[in-house]
């Protein structure tokens, strides 16, 4: 009995209002003072829990004589009750807490050190975009979310995707890295981009030895700046495409001298 009442609790009943509940289908119609005397509810607070029983739906008055009677909501339709109370209350809040955000300005950068999470929550934002999604991605990283990708494409969502790594896979717009050894030598690290719905951003570096420097935001100059990285590299890939060859004659075969921004050299 006290795991019931306990659980009526979570449902929004006070406990006296919980026993007074259970009395009732124990024995009804009963007056308030049999209610009192079956629930252990204290006879100077046993109208008050009525009052509210009854305001709440979960009672009623069956004799409105001299001697009031009160009878339970069945079972079966209180449970449908909360539960379609909860699911509505549910609904609302998935409408209404994702813009407090929105109107705060939320501007915090969340720390992220651990890679697991650093992969749950690529691939929540992933699993929860419903427009577009920007990535930039080393393969060991891409096989752990290629699931979340490929059901979000499912979904109609606009991917685009800078893989670095040799592959051969097939899936949204995809735009393999031709110097991807280079650019680890560079950072020292293999890294991670996603931009979802222009909304939220994620950010990491995976380094030698699994130590993980990430974060995530939903601060507008950092979508930004992740956003114009990762559409910059797609822009470069997109002429490399084109002018491979002749982009390396002018600036090398690893591009070095394109990618030294302290020069302005062409090799000759």
């Amino acid at each position: 009995m006290k795991s019931i009442i306990s659980k009526l609790m979570e449902l929004g009943l006070s406990e006296y209002e919980a026993k007074g509940y259970l009395s009732l289908l124990r024995e009804s119609p009963s007056t308030a003072y049999e209610i009192a005397t079956l629930s252990g509810v204290p006879t100077s607070k046993v109208y008050e829990v009525l009052k509210k029983l009854i305001e709440k739906g979960v009672i009623s008055i069956v004799d409105k004589g001299k001697t009031k009677k009160y009878i339970p909501i069945e079972p079966a339709d209180f449970l449908n009750k909360q539960k379609n109370k909860t699911e509505m209350i549910v609904e609302s809040l998935k409408n209404q807490l994702p813009h407090i955000g929105d109107e705060g300005g939320l501007s915090s950068i969340w720390n992220i050190v651990d890679y697991d999470y650093l992969i749950d929550r690529a691939r929540g934002m992933i699993a929860n975009s419903s427009r577009t999604v920007l990535i930039s991605i080393w393969k060991e990283e891409f096989e752990l979310i290629e699931d979340n990708i490929r059901e979000a494409l499912r979904r109609d969502v606009k991917i685009a995707i800078i893989h670095f790594g040799s592959s051969k896979i097939r899936i949204g717009q995809l735009y393999q890295h031709p110097i991807e050894d280079t650019v680890y030598q560079e950072k020292g690290g293999r890294g991670i981009v996603i931009v979802a719905d222009l909304k939220e951003v994620l950010m990491g570096t995976i380094f030698k030895y699994g130590r993980i420097e990430g974060a995530w935001s939903r601060n507008r100059g950092f979508i930004t700046m992740a956003e114009d990285y990762i559409k910059h590299d797609i822009y470069i890939m997109k002429i490399v495409r084109r002018y491979d060859r002749q982009l390396k004659e002018r600036f090398g075969n690893r591009y070095e001298k394109l990618r030294d921004v302290f020069k302005d050299e062409e090799v000759i």
